[in-house]
């Protein structure tokens, strides 16, 4: 993703609106992608600053551009890119050879005056020598560790100018959600998905039935500490999901720097693609270790129970509700599972209500320890350390459905 400094966003009567690259207005620009997708895929070996010059020299008589446009397509195509990052630290080894080596001849000059007598140029030869490389050479990794020093090692083939263009209308619009504070879908199509991608990206999530649909209110678990760019970089993360799916509209509201909120309007018609990769089955850490080490012996099943990540969708009047797992057993019974991993307070007293409202579907609730007081448990709720017990779950799940009907959660 881009940076703050990036974001081109201009806004009329408090609407927010990034910057975006459109077939008709900014055509010109797909020759302009196809010179800079050239410059990279022909471009190993070369430094990001040498990339980069190339990039301002291919747009410079642009009279449409921004200068944080040239920035923002240097950084989309660098993080397209593999650049070597000297991770096991050699750059930092041959500078500590080469000016221990220098020392002893310093002070350099540039032409020999009579006082000083050692020529830069010469003494760089006798360096390269003693190392058993050309100056070249040693010049080009001497700081390789440097972010503008790190030479381009790969270029992905395959991406095109209208793909570069598109990453680039995706990227403007993910920074314009940097300062986002709070967020509301609502969906008419693939409903569980986005409530999926939401929980993954770590955002709080509210659902209800309104009459179009469902409706998504969502937030940053640091909202109420006023940490605006934290989470959104997570609303970020979510929106590039989000493109991928149908049927809904977003309403964002951003803080501003003269501090009036200003509203992002957005619909699955607006001619956002995404590149982004499908999110993974799971929606944190702590479920993917649950499902990998539910199945750990080979065994689909504990003690009868199987564990299923689709668990539908369920509705009580306005509100819905997408658990995590459903639990089944072999002989037909059937327990839902969610997990709460990160939480306000209010969060977990609007889940907990959610819970009693859907109390008759047996739902197993998951709850950090660090959230419950000292000796909290009973047939509706599992507390958790940093993962869950696969076999404290069928426990729980065997217990929960000898007492179900009454599931205190205070």
């Amino acid at each position: 993703m881009l940076r703050s400094q990036h974001a081109i966003i201009r806004y009329e009567r408090n609407h927010a609106i990034p910057d975006k690259l459109t077939r008709i207005t900014h055509k010109h620009y797909l020759e302009y992608a196809r010179r800079m997708l050239t410059v990279y895929s022909t471009g190993a070996g070369r430094t990001r600053r040498e990339l980069h010059q190339t990039l301002r020299r291919i747009l410079a008589d642009e009279p449409d551009c921004d200068p944080r446009r040239i920035l923002s397509f240097c950084k989309i195509l660098d993080d397209a890119g593999d650049f070597d990052t000297d991770r096991r630290g050699n750059a930092a080894k041959l500078r500590l050879a080469v000016f221990s080596l220098a020392a002893k001849y310093h002070p350099l000059v540039t032409e020999q005056d009579g006082i000083f007598e050692r020529r830069e140029v010469e003494t760089k030869t006798l360096i390269a020598n003693q190392l058993g490389q050309t100056w070249d050479q040693i010049d080009r990794r001497l700081y390789v560790d440097v972010l503008d020093r790190q030479p381009l090692a790969e270029f992905p083939p395959g991406i095109t100018p209208a793909e570069l263009l598109s990453r680039y209308n995706l990227a403007q619009l993910q920074a314009c959600l940097y300062q986002c504070q709070r967020m509301t879908v609502e969906a008419t199509g693939d409903f569980a998905t986005i409530v999926r991608y939401a929980k993954l990206c770590r955002l709080l999530v509210e659902t209800r039935r309104v009459s179009a649909g469902y409706r998504l209110d969502l937030s940053g678990p640091a909202s109420v500490l006023h940490e605006t760019r934290r989470y959104g970089i997570n609303f970020a993360r979510f929106v590039a999901a989000l493109i991928s799916c149908r049927g809904w509209t977003l309403h964002a509201t951003l803080a501003t720097r003269w501090g009036r909120p200003a509203t992002l309007k957005l619909d699955s018609q607006a001619g956002y693609r995404t590149h982004i990769a499908t999110p993974a089955d799971f929606d944190s850490q702590v479920e993917s270790d649950l499902a990998e080490r539910w199945v750990k012996d080979g065994s689909q099943t504990r003690n009868g129970w199987r564990l299923i990540r689709d668990a539908g969708i369920l509705q009580y009047g306005q509100t819905t509700f997408v658990p995590d797992f459903k639990l089944q057993h072999q002989d037909g019974r059937e327990v839902l599972l969610e997990i709460v991993g990160f939480w306000t307070p209010e969060y977990l007293a609007a889940k907990r209500e959610t819970i009693r409202k859907f109390r008759e579907h047996r739902i197993l609730l998951a709850i950090p320890k660090k959230t419950v007081k000292p000796g909290t448990g009973d047939a509706g709720v599992i507390v958790y350390g940093s993962r869950i017990d696969p076999d404290a779950v069928v426990t729980a799940c065997e217990n929960f459905v000898n007492q179900f009907g009454s599931v205190p959660l205070d």
